[in-house]
């Protein structure tokens, strides 16, 4: 199928990580169109929304924005409307609900969600922790993450424990090999939840040989071998059906639906230890 282009500008006083993620979640809905994007964060002067028009008039196509000062947007819109451009605010109906239903305004303060406060430390201290804990490095104090993922190389343990840092848990990640025991301590753990990630063999057999391809490295048989592979998955189910640890199959899950069903388990976990 041929694909469709269209130009999408999107215009933040913040991060634009909100418009970013909105944009693509409604733009993957329709095949065979792709959005070229721009993205203009951290827009809060005139001078700097000079130089958004400037662009978008050399390249007209839908606008979204999220700016509470109320004089740039509306001249954000009236450009927009100059150059044929629509051009929406995904803030606006959000904010007007919120401001009928609390009876109170807002505080018009752009970024006020990243402000440095618990939540924010948070998620540093979760995210230290995961990058120190990647692939089975500092196996000594498992038992002060929130979660552990097990699993056999390729099955997205890395960027899974990242996005789940950034949500604000400490991840600790193991690779399992067969023949090899896993840590003593991860025998033991009492607090975190422990998940094992799989997936099928084609799937992992080719992910294992796109990154062989990438690293320019000579082919390791064993490695990409979907017998051997096969094997190590049932290691991997075996050690998690021994244990009592839940797996997920993440063939067809992205990073974030993988993420999504290790909260709601991790949930659920800290709700059963808090009746005990």
């Amino acid at each position: 199928m041929d694909r469709s282009y269209f130009h999408l500008h999107l215009v933040s006083d913040s991060t634009g990580e909100t418009l970013l993620a909105v944009s693509r979640a409604v733009t993957a809905q329709y095949e065979g169109v792709s959005a070229i994007e721009h993205i203009y964060p951290l827009i809060r002067n005139e001078s700097q929304l000079d130089r958004v028009i400037v662009a978008l008039e050399n390249a007209p196509g839908m606008v979204l924005y999220t700016m509470v000062d109320k004089v740039l947007g509306s001249r954000l819109e009236a450009a927009c409307q100059d150059f044929g451009c629509p051009c929406l605010s995904i803030l606006d109906p959000v904010l007007t609900m919120f401001q009928s239903y609390l009876g109170q305004s807002y505080t018009h303060r752009p970024g006020a969600q990243h402000v440095l406060n618990a939540d924010y430390f948070k998620r540093i201290d979760a995210l230290n922790y995961t990058m120190m804990h990647d692939d089975g490095q500092q196996g000594q104090d498992l038992d002060a993450a929130d979660i552990i993922l097990v699993g056999i190389s390729r099955t997205s343990k890395t960027p899974t424990s990242i996005y789940l840092a950034n949500r604000g848990y400490k991840t600790a990640n193991v690779p399992l090999v067969p023949n090899i025991a896993p840590p003593e301590q991860l025998q033991h753990v009492k607090k975190p939840l422990v998940v094992g990630l799989v997936a099928s063999p084609e799937r992992i057999a080719q992910i294992r040989q796109n990154r062989l391809l990438a690293l320019n490295a000579s082919d390791d048989t064993a490695y990409i071998d979907k017998a051997s592979i096969t094997e190590e998955i049932i290691y991997s189910r075996r050690l998690c059906a021994r244990n009592n640890w839940p797996i997920i199959d993440v063939t067809r899950r992205s990073i974030e639906e993988t993420a999504a069903a290790i909260i709601d388990l991790y949930r659920n976990h800290v709700s059963v230890g808090e009746d005990e």
